[in-house]
């Protein structure tokens, strides 16, 4: 038998007393396709940097490639043949794409001038590994979160890796990229190489993953082949309790359209979009990478205003030029990459939720009254339940789930009527994606128009009473009647 690539035994770590790891061992052996699930703040994450040589165990033993490490460093374990994709992709916004494919390779040879051919079948080669079409000269920045994610994975496996980490691969991948992603992790066993995939999309994982092992607060909660678990036993093992799959219910009564949409359209993006939102409805906007529906969430929002058509609000036109007349319009929109469009990662949670807000809490001579900012922020913290020790701790701090919490509190403190999400639960765990599809549809019930924009099929299916599939900036579906998740993937396959 192979040598495991990775033992870890009795891991224990603490951040000031408080442990994020409590006993926990994990082994990989040479193809294995692990999978690690748990909720935000289970560990995960803790675990993957422990693997990584990023912290330092408190107790417990590491061996890689049957070497105990006593004090593993991060060069220590790519030597080891460890690759890590973390969620934030860590790459370099201001390079091309084949720039950010080559760069370690060109210092690993320790060269002091580009050749930019060699740099460029470096790319060249990366990219086909995983069996894409990525646009090498364009800057990193410029692209959408699927692709940066796309970059991120390709550069990974361009190094001679035994074990590739990848945290929350697929986050903002559709149904194909994700197909291709699993071919590829398929031929890397092929190949001999392991793959510790962290994800919180359950089918994903008993689709992928041959062994499984789940953490819940610091601590092992199960193990063993996945053939041995199904959706509902793995969320009972994350959670510790049974998570509802009540389908959303919506009835009614035909009123005036909170929301109407006609004939929008945006030069090379989109065309002819046509669609109303009753108060209290929730829409499902679903399609593949590059449908176009990215681009209409930003137009109604007036990131990206239309060419034409015309957007009314209770059955009045408005003029959406601008993200000020959006708000104004009361419409908000919730983006798919909130790291980087909807938080101020270094500031206060206070001051994330309060921003939005501002010129409704000056005082007479135009200064923020904080007293009413500190009682606002409280009540939104305290409505969608923000675990956090204080308002004042910065947003970077939190969990995927509780961000995604701050963004929605801000623009429900503004009172927003009409909210338009992208990717409402990306990233986030299935305890904490719950709770938001919960506040969704009590927003609903409160007369909010919902539009969720998702490729997630199952959450789509769950939480909409109408869905709209889009394909290359049009749609080309409305399901309304007997939605479910079989008939949804249906739709994409002819897509494709």
């Amino acid at each position: 038998m192979n040598e495991a690539i990775v033992q870890v035994t009795g891991i224990h770590k603490r951040f000031s007393g408080v442990y994020a790891l409590r006993d926990v061992s994990l082994e990989i052996n040479p193809g294995d396709i692990h999978c690690l699930a748990g909720e935000n703040g289970s560990g995960k994450s803790t675990l993957i940097k422990v693997i990584a040589g990023v912290y330092h165990a408190d107790e417990g033993s590491i061996h890689l490639n049957g070497t105990q490490y006593e004090h593993l460093r991060p060069i220590d374990a790519i030597r080891e043949g460890v690759q890590v994709i973390y969620q934030d992709f860590s790459l370099f916004p201001n390079l091309t794409v084949a720039e950010n494919l080559a760069i370690n390779s060109q210092l690993e040879q320790r060269k002091r001038l580009v050749k930019w051919s060699e740099l460029r079948a470096t790319a060249e080669d990366a990219i086909s590994r995983i069996k894409v079409d990525l646009p090498l000269d364009a800057t990193v920045g410029s692209l959408s979160v699927a692709d940066k994610q796309l970059v991120a994975i390709s550069r990974a496996l361009l190094h001679d890796a035994k074990l590739v980490i990848m945290d929350e691969p697929t986050t903002a991948l559709t149904q194909h990229e994700v197909k291709n992603l699993f071919d590829v992790i398929t031929d890397l066993k092929s190949e001999g190489i392991a793959t510790l995939f962290v994800s919180h999309k359950l089918r994903e994982v008993l689709d992928i993953s041959e062994k499984l092992t789940i953490l819940r607060n610091g601590r092992l909660a199960a193990e063993g082949d996945t053939s041995d678990f199904d959706e509902k036993k793995i969320t009972f093992h994350m959670t510790g309790r049974e998570v509802s799959e009540e389908r959303f219910a919506w009835s009614g009564d035909g009123a005036t359209p909170i929301l109407s949409v006609r004939n929008l359209g945006r030069r090379g993006e989109f065309d002819g979009i046509t669609f109303d939102v009753q108060p209290g409805e929730i829409v499902g906007i679903t399609g593949l990478l590059g449908s176009g529906r990215t681009s209409l969430g930003l137009s109604l929002f007036g990131v990206h205003p239309a060419d034409s058509g015309e957007v009314l609000v209770d059955g009045a036109p408005v003029s959406i030029r601008s993200i000020q007349d959006a708000i104004t319009a009361g419409i908000a929109y919730v983006p798919e990459d909130r790291l980087t469009e909807g938080l101020f990662l270094e500031q206060s949670i206070g001051r994330n939720i309060f921003v939005s807000i501002l010129d409704r809490i000056k005082t007479a001579i135009r200064f923020v009254d904080f007293d009413v900012a500190k009682r606002t922020v409280a009540a939104w913290i305290e409505n969608l339940k923000i675990a956090t020790p204080s308002a004042e701790a910065a947003a970077q701090t939190l969990s995927g789930g509780n961000q995604q919490r701050i963004v929605l509190a801000r623009w429900l403190a503004a009172e927003s009527r009409i909210l338009v999400l992208n990717g409402p639960t990306v990233g986030v765990d299935v305890g904490s994606k719950e709770e938001i599809h919960k506040k969704l549809r009590e927003l609903a019930a409160q007369g909010v128009g919902v539009v969720i924009m998702s490729d997630d099929i199952p959450e789509i299916v769950q939480n909409c009473n109408r869905i709209y599939v889009m394909h290359k900036g049009r749609f080309v579906r409305e399901l309304t009647e007997a939605i479910d998740t079989d008939t949804l993937v249906e739709q994409f396959e002819e897509l494709k």
